[in-house]
């Protein structure tokens, strides 16, 4: 008798957030695979549920996920959670999901809360159509190269952000897209200290260069206001001949 596999969407800072129907799922679960044991049994204890843990996360999913999949066949109730929102959005879920439909498993979503959608709508910018790219790369080429290509897209998109690198990004924002461009930053969504900060990227980076970001962070950028940088790079040249002659 095959048992089933459910990925499961956890509050990202205010509990009251949990759905009915998630609770009622962990309250059924023969395993929960969480990204952080000690994150999912505080939000065990506070709904007094009892079930085993074990943990899953990106450095030991390919590892385990084989495992866990044979309980499911076995008939075991196996419920994924991340540290907070939706599996497999910028966090470990997509690696079981492919290789459950692999094996014929019909993974159950149990959606919920996710700071992206959070910040869509908080925003204030157009998201009919929008583009993620959950976290930017982390060497400075590669950063440039993938906001690059989300200027090229003209629509809203939205990252992921270490607070310890905010002033980093505000300023890479400014200069591939221009200080004009309009952005949105959502910090500490659902948490005590929630704020959306909105504006033109060039004064948000002068305003905040000194701050010391905390919390979690998501950034909403605004690329149909992005200034055109190709023809200032254009220009150069152009410069330097004038200069030179």
């Amino acid at each position: 008798m095959s048992g089933s596999l459910y990925l499961l969407s956890t509050p990202i800072g205010n509990l009251d957030d949990m759905t009915f129907r998630a609770v009622k799922t962990l309250q059924e679960a023969d395993l929960v695979a969480a990204e952080d044991t000690r994150r999912a049994m505080k939000l065990l204890n506070h709904f007094e549920i009892k079930v085993a843990t074990t943990s899953y996360h990106m450095h030991n999913e390919r590892g385990k996920t084989a495992s866990l999949l044979d309980r499911v066949e076995a008939g075991e109730k196996v419920v994924v959670l991340s540290d907070a929102g939706t599996p497999a959005i910028a966090d470990p879920g997509f690696y079981i999901v492919r290789e459950a439909v692999a094996r014929d498993i019909e993974p159950i979503v149990i959606p919920g809360v996710s700071a992206l959608t959070f910040a869509a709508v908080s925003a204030g910018l157009p998201v009919d159509q929008f583009t993620f790219s959950g976290f930017l790369p982390v060497k400075k080429g590669k950063r440039q190269k993938v906001l690059e290509r989300m200027r090229e897209i003209n629509l809203t998109c939205f990252v992921f952000e270490s607070p310890y690198k905010m002033p980093k990004l505000l300023e890479e924002i400014k200069t591939v897209c221009g200080s004009e461009t309009q952005i949105a930053i959502v910090r500490e969504a659902t948490k005590i200290y929630e704020e959306t900060i909105r504006g033109p990227v060039g004064e948000l980076a002068d305003q905040f260069k000194d701050r010391n970001w905390k919390g979690e962070l998501v950034v909403a950028i605004d690329m149909s206001t992005a200034e055109a940088q190709e023809i200032q790079e254009a220009e150069k040249p152009r410069r330097r001949l004038r200069r030179n002659q």
